[in-house]
């Protein structure tokens, strides 16, 4: 299985509590496209939130956060680490 890194832009202002509820929606359906994510980040001042996962694909991990309702505007492949 592959790790990726998605961003989210825009979301200017989020709290910790939206960031957990965003996170909830991806863990309640990520099985039906079998991506698990992992975790995630997020800069209320900037509105950036970063998710990492694993998946069959980058096309699955946006599948998942287009069905709970929070697109990605990009989604990376992320092959190496250390």
């Amino acid at each position: 299985m592959a790790r990726f890194m998605d961003v989210h832009r825009g979301m200017k202002g989020i709290t910790a509590d939206q960031l957990v509820q965003a996170h909830q929606a991806d863990l309640a359906i990520e099985q039906e496209e079998d991506v698990h994510f992992e975790h995630a980040w997020a800069d209320p001042e900037s509105g950036i939130v970063y998710c990492l996962s694993e998946a069959p694909s980058a096309d699955a991990v946006q599948r998942i956060h287009e069905r709970a309702g929070h697109r990605a505007d990009e989604v990376h492949a992320v092959p190496l680490s250390i």
